[in-house]
C-alpha cells in the first residue's frame, strides 16, 4: 500500500528493516574482505605451480602455506561473524514486529478482514530468509564482476569466457523469475486459503464431529489444496529445469576453461598455475548466481511475505500514543450514535442517545437481531461509531489508550473466549496481578469456591481456550475478569446465558456489589430475573431505541395498568416476564412454562462479528 504521492507507506515493517541497516551495511562490509579472500586459494595454486615447483623451494612453500592458511582462518571468522550477526538481525527484527503484526491482526479482524495467524507465518518466513543461506546470493552476487575482471586480467580469452558464462547464469536466472513467479504466487495464496480452512475446521473441532462434516470440509480443503499443489508444481517443474540448465552450464564452463587453459598454456600463453587459478576463480565468480536461482523460491516466499505484512500494517496501522486521562467515575454518554458494521451497507443502530450516571444499571432488552451485542462492543471501544460518540467521563471511548481503558472496564462478551494459561491468568487479565486482587475479583463473582474445586485451585491450566471447563465455568470465570481491578464501567453481554440458579444469583450479587461501588452497569438480559437491580430498562427493536426509562415506568408502559404489586417494590418475575415477551416477541427456551420466565427468542447476536443486524 502506498500513500497519497505513491511512494510505499511508512510502517513498522519499513522502520523495522530501516532500522537495521547499519547492521545490512556491515554484512555488506564482511561479504566484501569474504569475497575477497576468496583469491587467496586461486593466488596459492598459481604461486605453488608457478614458483615452488619451479625453484623447489620447500621454505617458499611453507611461508606460503602459512600465509594462505592464516588468510582462511580470517575468511572462517568472518563467515560466523556474518551468520551470526544475520541471525540477531533476523531475532531483533521478529522481537521488534511480532507485536505490530499480531496488533494490526486483531485491529483487521475487528475491521471484519479474516486474517488468523497468517501474518505471524510471513514474519516466520521473512525472518527464516534473513538468518538464512538464502540471503548470501544477494551479498555475494555484487562481486561477480570483481572475479570476471580479475580473470580478464590473466587472460582476455578466460575473461571473455567467464563473462559470457556469467550472463547466459544471470539470463537464467531472470528466466526462472518470469517463469516461476506467478505460480508461486498463486500457489501462496491457495494455500493460505486452505490453511485458513484447515484452522476454522479444528477450531470447531466439535461441531465438525457431532454432524459429520468431515468429508465436506476434506473436499472443500482439498480442492484449494490441490489446485495450489498444481501451480506449486508447475513453478517446481520450471525452476527444475532452470537448475539443471545452469549446472550444465556452471560444469561445461568449468570444463571449458581448463580446456581453454590448457591451449593456452600450450601456446606459452599462461602458465600452469594461471590455468588452475582461472578454473577455481571462476568457480567462485559463478556460485553466487546458482545459489541465488537455487534459492529462488524462498526469496520469492519472502518477498510476497513482505508485500503482505507492508499491506497489513499499512492498513490496519497501530492507534499510536493517547495522552494518560484521569481515571473515569463511570459517566457514560451516548450521543446519536449510529453505526455500520465493516462490509455492511445497512446501520445497525441508529440515533441511539442515553446517558448514565456512576453506580447505575441499565438493562438492554429486545429481540434477536436488535443490535444489542453490537451496543455492548461500541460501549466498550472494539469499534468507532459511524456518526455520533460514546464517551466516557466525556472522552470518546476509542479515542482512549487501549490499556488504561482497559483497566478501568469489564466485559463480558456473548460468548465467552479464554486464553490458553492458569485460572489466575485469566482473571487477572494476563497480568501479574497480586493474589489479593484475583481472589477478590473471584469472590466478587462467587466463583472462588469453584476454583478452589479446581485440581490445582488458581493454577490450574485450562488449556486452549478454557476447553478443560464447562461453559457455565468459563462464563463465571469470564465474570470475574470483567469485575478484576475495580472497573468504573463493567458492560455484559448476556452474562447469565449459561449459568444455572446458583450461578444466577451470584451474578445478582455481584451487580447489587458493583452498583454499590459506584460502578456503572450495562447488561443485556434475556431473563427478567437478571433484571432484579437494574435501575433503567433500554427497548431496542431494529437499532433504534423504542422505549427507555425507570425498570417499572417502561414496565408498566409496555403491559398497561397492572394489579398491585407486592408492597416490597420490584415487579414480581411473573410479571416482568409478561411484559417483556411482549416487547421481545415469542418466549426463549420453552415458552412461559420455563424456569423465571424468558424475555424473547434466544439471541445470537454477536457470536460471528455483526450478525445482530
Amino acid at each position: 500500500m502506498n500513500d497519497r504521492k505513491g511512494r510505499p507507506a511508512e510502517t513498522p515493517l519499513r522502520r523495522a528493516f530501516g532500522a537495521a541497516r547499519w547492521g545490512f551495511v556491515a554484512i555488506g562490509v564482511f561479504s566484501f574482505f569474504l569475497n575477497l579472500l576468496m583469491l587467496v586459494s586461486p593466488l596459492y595454486m598459481m604461486q605453488v605451480f608457478d614458483r615452488v615447483l619451479a625453484s623447489g623451494r620447500t621454505e617458499t612453500l611453507i611461508y606460503l602455506t602459512l600465509i594462505a592458511g592464516f588468510a582462511l582462518l580470517i575468511l572462517g571468522l568472518l563467515e560466523i561473524i556474518r551468520n551470526r550477526v544475520l541471525t540477531r538481525i533476523s531475532t531483533w527484527l521478529d522481537r521488534q514486529l511480532s507485536g505490530e503484526l499480531i496488533g494490526s491482526a486483531v485491529r483487521s479482524r475487528l475491521g471484519g478482514a479474516p486474517i488468523g495467524a497468517q501474518p505471524l507465518r510471513d514474519l516466520q518466513s521473512l525472518r527464516g530468509f534473513v538468518g538464512g543461506s538464502g540471503v548470501f546470493p544477494l551479498f555475494d552476487s555484487p562481486w561477480v564482476p570483481v572475479f570476471v575482471a580479475v580473470i580478464w586480467l590473466m587472460n582476455p580469452w578466460l575473461g571473455a569466457l567467464a563473462l559470457g558464462a556469467a550472463v547466459v547464469l544471470f539470463l537464467l536466472a531472470l528466466a526462472n523469475d518470469l517463469l516461476t513467479r506467478k505460480p508461486l504466487t498463486e500457489a501462496s495464496q491457495l494455500s493460505i486459503g486452505a490453511q485458513s480452512r484447515a484452522e476454522a475446521a479444528i477450531r470447531n473441532a466439535d461441531v465438525v464431529q457431532a454432524m459429520g462434516l468431515m468429508p465436506g470440509l476434506l473436499r472443500d480443503f482439498d480442492r484449494t489444496n490441490d489446485r495450489a499443489l498444481v501451480f506449486q508444481q508447475h513453478a517446481g517443474d520450471r525452476a527444475g529445469t532452470i537448475v539443471g540448465l545452469s549446472k550444465f552450464v556452471r560444469l561445461f564452463v568449468q570444463v571449458g576453461i581448463l580446456g581453454l587453459g590448457a591451449y593456452l598454456v600450450l601456446n606459452d600463453r599462461l602458465t600452469a598455475g594461471g590455468m588452475i587459478a582461472a578454473s577455481i576463480l571462476l568457480g567462485r565468480c559463478l556460485a553466487p548466481v546458482e545459489q541465488a536461482i537455487g534459492a529462488w523460491r524462498q526469496l520469492v516466499g519472502a518477498r510476497g511475505a513482505y508485500r503482505r505484512l507492508q499491506a497489513l500494517l499499512a492498513a490496519a496501522p497501530g492507534p499510536g500514543v493517547a495522552m494518560p486521562l484521569p481515571a473515569p467515575e463511570g459517566r457514560v454518554d451516548v450521543d446519536r450514535m449510529s453505526f455500520v458494521p465493516p462490509g455492511a451497507a445497512q446501520p445497525v443502530l441508529k440515533q441511539v442517545s442515553f446517558a448514565l450516571e456512576p453506580g447505575e444499571a441499565l438493562g438492554v432488552i429486545g429481540p434477536s437481531a436488535a443490535g444489542k451485542s453490537t451496543l455492548c462492543r461500541l460501549l466498550v471501544g472494539v469499534w468507532p461509531p459511524t456518526a455520533g460518540a460514546v464517551r466516557l467521563d466525556g472522552a470518546e471511548v476509542h479515542t482512549w489508550d487501549r490499556t488504561q481503558f482497559g483497566a478501568h472496564v469489564g466485559y463480558l462478551p456473548q460468548d465467552v473466549e479464554l486464553f490458553a494459561g492458569t485460572v489466575r491468568d485469566n482473571i487477572s487479565r494476563l497480568t501479574d496481578a497480586e493474589p489479593a486482587q484475583v481472589i477478590e475479583a473471584a469472590k466478587l463473582a462467587d466463583v472462588h469456591e469453584m476454583i478452589l474445586h479446581l485440581p490445582k485451585g488458581y493454577d490450574t491450566d485450562i488449556g486452549e481456550a478454557g476447553q478443560v471447563l464447562s461453559g457455565g465455568q468459563r462464563q463465571r470465570i469470564g465474570l470475574a475478569r470483567a469485575m478484576f481491578g475495580n472497573p468504573k464501567l463493567v458492560v455484559l453481554d448476556e452474562p447469565n446465558a449459561n449459568l444455572d440458579q446458583d450461578g444466577e444469583a451470584a451474578l445478582l450479587h455481584a451487580i447489587a456489589t458493583l452498583k454499590d461501588r459506584g460502578t456503572t452497569v450495562v447488561m443485556v438480559a434475556h431473563r427478567p430475573s437478571a433484571l432484579v437491580h437494574i435501575d433503567r430498562i433500554l427497548v431496542l427493536r431494529d437499532g433504534q431505541i423504542e422505549m427507555l426509562g425507570p425498570r417499572d415506568d417502561v414496565l408498566k408502559k409496555v403491559t398497561g395498568p397492572r394489579p398491585a404489586r407486592p408492597a416490597r417494590g420490584a415487579p414480581s418475575l411473573a410479571e416482568a416476564a409478561e411484559s417483556l415477551r411482549r416487547v421481545s416477541g415469542p418466549a426463549e427456551r420453552g415458552g412461559s412454562g420455563g424456569k423465571g420466565g424468558a424475555i424473547g427468542p434466544a439471541s445470537s447476536e454477536g457470536r460471528t462479528g455483526t450478525s445482530d443486524r
